[in-house]
């Protein structure tokens, strides 16, 4: 079977759609990606051996008159872009995994008559799958009740975080300082950023927790906080092997992508939430309810982030709390949802 996978722009959609292909292909089946060039994606999969073809495509909000003028023609531009490819690749059944190229590669799925599947990986549906969802063969959620008639089936999870040793195994016979991990996601998060290092200086040295900081774009306002208050901390721009850092820490301070959440159940991990407040919909504070509900996370809009009640959040935090926080997240996971994406995609694809 030939799937064509379309997803780009952040790692919330890239690092899901990486985890099926590397599912499919263990299976046998061949991989092709549709994305954008110098984007997110196109440096991911440079890692991998899935060829990516490219259809230019940008965003449809936030772009100014100019921009809504433009986008009929470009849409067009990208749809018939698309349909080219699929006329050129065949694939026996295309997967929508979110970002804007998501759009054109599954209207010219719909129009060149090939079994198309969406998933959402968000709370609340973005403006593409919201589209896209009535085109579509099978709809699937990594929410359940995003979107209509969808099957819930969970958000993909990289291998090496589902493998990981459960809670209690990781949390026992650990002493010292409470371990803390703060993740801005693939892009970082300046408020993430500037708020953790000034709470951290508010904290007496001898109380302080140990920090893993990964600060992405903004890598500098961490390090220079940090520096300021006087305060050791593991700071890193990126962080490669996500799952080592999951297994080292006892909580997290993060934001509350789709991946983000989905990681934090598989593994078993809770912490402290701060969604991006300029996320389309306000997604991020939909996904974060998912562990709010079941005690493993609090959930701190970003404008009410201060330093001193996140000095006060990290002084009360102790590993017998951290611990139940952790084993509460993992009651909200969904291990099989790489599993089930394929088995949908290989009913579709006529390979079940």
């Amino acid at each position: 079977m030939n799937v064509l996978i379309a997803a780009g722009g952040t790692g919330g959609h890239v690092y899901p759609a990486l985890a099926v292909a590397q599912a499919l292909a263990q299976r046998g089946h061949r991989v092709e990606w549709v994305g954008n060039a110098d984007s997110f994606e196109a440096r991911a999969l440079s890692r991998t051996d899935i060829p990516l073809h490219v259809v230019r495509v940008a965003a449809l909000r936030g772009k100014g008159l100019a921009g809504v003028l433009a986008a009929p023609l470009n849409i067009v531009r990208a749809v018939t872009a698309a349909w080219r490819l699929l006329r050129r690749t065949r694939p026996d059944v295309v997967l929508g995994m979110g970002g804007f190229v998501a759009g054109p590669a599954g209207l010219a799925a719909w129009l060149a008559r090939v079994p198309l599947v969406i998933h959402e990986q968000n709370a609340a549906a973005g403006l593409t799958n919201r589209l896209l969802a009535r085109l579509s063969r099978k709809v699937l959620l990594g929410f359940e009740g995003a979107l209509p008639g969808g099957q819930w089936v969970g958000n993909p999870v990289r291998h090496a975080v589902r493998a990981l040793p459960s809670p209690a195994q990781r949390f026992a016979g650990r002493e010292g300082a409470l371990r803390v991990l703060v993740v801005g996601g693939s892009q970082g998060a300046r408020a993430l950023n500037e708020t953790v290092p000034a709470a951290l200086e508010l904290i007496p040295a001898a109380q302080r927790p140990q920090l893993r900081h990964q600060g992405g774009r903004t890598l500098a306002v961490a390090e220079a906080g940090y520096r300021a208050a006087g305060v050791q901390a593991e700071v890193t721009a990126f962080i490669d092997d996500m799952a080592a850092a999951l297994a080292w820490a006892d909580v997290v301070i993060a934001r509350a992508g789709a991946s983000t959440i989905a990681e934090l159940a598989a593994c078993g991990l809770g912490g402290l939430l701060v969604p991006y407040p300029h996320a389309v919909d306000d997604h991020q504070t939909a996904n974060a309810r998912a562990l709010v509900r079941v005690g493993a996370v609090t959930c701190i809009a970003e404008p009410q982030l201060s330093a001193r009640d996140l000095a006060g959040w990290l002084a009360a935090m102790t590993r017998d709390r951290a611990l139940q926080c952790a084993q509460a997240a993992c009651t909200v996971a969904r291990p099989d949802a790489t599993d089930d994406i394929v088995a949908v995609l290989e009913a579709c694809g006529g390979a079940a």
